[in-house]
């Protein structure tokens, strides 16, 4: 008989989310659990009791039932005292639960014996991606941030010129390149704004760049300090350079239409990055979304949860709600990470929860086991995504050792081709020597069409045709070339199989750059 998981239904003002949906619930039946909801948990994301049923899932009149039926309990936000209260020993809970934050919740898990599993304390490792809740709500955050600063801001993202004027684009400032950060910056790129980024991981600029923003370098040399940590977060910064980097940003502040901060440390209070001063350098109609603002905000004027306008008329967003506000598709996700969670702790998927404490991930988010307090975890034995990289400042060539390096690559492909020239002419004459001279006719076109086919081919930028497709093409090419070579012979047959080879050659070389440009025209924006 498998364990029966149990969601219960949210009480947190404002909260929408449920941590089962019918479909991660018949995932769970395929692993042998039974499952059961809590009734109208799925009500703030679209899904009714009858879409549970359906599902083959069990609705349970109230959070009491639930709790008296279920083995495994799952949610989204920390459980309050009185939801601990009500675990019973042996019992196990998978939420968030932010357990350097709530050291009485974690003492009354202790005492009543339950085990708790924190969403959020998920180790950033490769094969942990699957169940990373925390970068599927910063995801959704970071999309759904950017949607509300422009709802606020009332102008357009991207520059227009039209017979009435023109539009300049929305400059917009993303402050932490992390989950959210990227999210927010892929969306306002997309919708044509002018967008900027900063993040004190040096790592992360090629990121940023390849989205389509420009990173804000910061000149300070002290050290070359690296803001990275393990698992891929920040690590707080020294007095010196958070001095350099409000400097910036005082810079930048006139200039920009829209701010959107991420910067967050775990276990930590949020960085002040975005100061009063800063605000009242911002034109009026601003909009500053603050995404830490659950744990004090990035700005000075934040307030959790409101929407408030500063005295010079910039307004200022510190929901903390953001994923709860695309509720059907943060629950689909969230879902999905406590149904790869419970896949982990059900290997013989045989409904039989085995809470393997040698496993790097169980270990890691497991934050109370068996009557004894876990927290903090043991650093994983395995490598965390984005590990840091070696210090050091990475320099943009100057134009003299661009020029330079070019003449070297020259240089060095010039005696390539002259070595393999020599080694041809080498060839020729020693096949040239012993071969009759019908056949030394053909021989010489084939090595010409061989070698001008190649350079033709090869030659063309990669970003014309892929590496494959220039392979393809440099054969047709040598094809093509032997071919018109051959068509002009005074035999008809000769003539013939060439005229085909030509025809057969060019459908290739067409087709082949056809089918490139569509391939990159998945890339391309519309």
């Amino acid at each position: 008989m498998g364990q029966k998981v149990g969601s219960l239904k949210e009480l947190a003002s404002g909260e929408s989310r449920v941590a089962m949906t019918p479909e991660s619930a018949q995932q769970l039946q395929k692993l042998g659990h039974a499952c059961l909801v809590e009734a109208g948990a799925g009500k703030g994301a679209g899904i009714s009791d009858e879409a549970y049923r359906a599902a083959g899932v069990t609705v349970v009149e109230d959070a009491a039932a639930l709790f008296a039926a279920a083995d495994v309990i799952v949610k989204v936000r920390p459980p309050t005292v009185e939801e601990v209260e009500r675990l019973s020993a042996g019992q196990t809970l998978l939420s968030f639960f932010y357990p350097g934050q709530n050291a009485v919740l974690l003492e009354r898990a202790k005492e009543r014996g339950a085990n708790i599993i924190a969403m959020d304390m998920v180790p950033r490792i490769s094969r942990a991606q699957k169940m990373d809740a925390l970068s599927s709500m910063a995801n959704i955050a970071g999309y759904r941030a950017m949607i509300e600063a422009g709802n606020n801001f009332g102008r357009f993202f991207t520059g227009q010129v039209t017979a009435a004027g023109k539009v300049p684009p929305a400059k917009v400032l993303v402050i932490g390149a992390g989950v959210a950060g990227l999210a927010a910056i892929g969306v306002a790129t997309s919708l044509g704004g002018q967008t900027y980024a900063f993040d004190v991981r040096p790592e992360v600029a090629e990121q940023i760049e390849s989205m389509g923003a420009e990173f804000v370098y910061l000149d300070f040399d002290d050290g070359q300090e690296d803001g990275a940590a393990s698992g891929g977060y920040a690590a707080p910064s020294s007095p010196a350079f958070r001095e350099k980097q409000l400097a910036k940003f005082r810079q930048l502040a006139p200039e920009m239409d829209i701010v959107i901060t991420t910067a967050l440390i775990p276990g930590r209070d949020a960085p002040k990055l975005w100061l009063a001063d800063m605000v009242a350098a911002m034109r009026p109609g601003s909009v500053i979304v603050d995404l830490a603002a659950e744990r004090g905000g990035n700005c000075n004027l934040t307030v959790a949860d409101e929407r408030i306008v500063s005295d010079n008329g910039v307004i200022v967003i510190g929901y903390t709600d953001f994923p709860s506000r695309m509720a059907a598709q943060s629950s689909a996700l969230y879902a999905t990470n406590i149904r790869h969670m419970l896949a982990d702790l059900t290997p013989g998927k045989d409904g039989v929860i085995v809470h393997n404490m040698e496993d790097d991930v169980i270990r890691g988010a497991t934050v109370v086991f068996e009557g004894a307090i876990t927290y903090p975890p043991p650093p994983p034995k395995i490598a965390a995504i984005a590990a840091r990289k070696p210090k050091g400042k990475v320099k943009e060539p100057t134009p003299e050792e661009k020029r330079a390096t070019e003449a070297t690559a020259f240089r060095t492909q010039t005696r390539s081709q002259l070595a393999l020239l020599a080694v041809g002419t080498a060839l020729l004459l020693f096949v040239g020597a012993y071969a009759p001279s019908a056949f030394m006719s053909h021989f010489v076109v084939f090595v010409l069409a061989c070698f001008v086919g190649f350079q033709v081919i090869w030659n063309v930028s990669h970003s014309l045709h892929t590496p494959l497709m220039a392979v393809t093409n440099a054969v047709s090419g040598i094809v093509i070339l032997g071919a018109l070579l051959q068509i002009g012979s005074g035999n008809w047959l000769v003539t013939v199989l060439a005229a085909l080879a030509v025809l057969i050659a060019t459908i290739n070389i067409v087709g082949g750059f056809l089918v490139t440009r569509r391939m990159l025209a998945m890339f391309q924006k519309s």
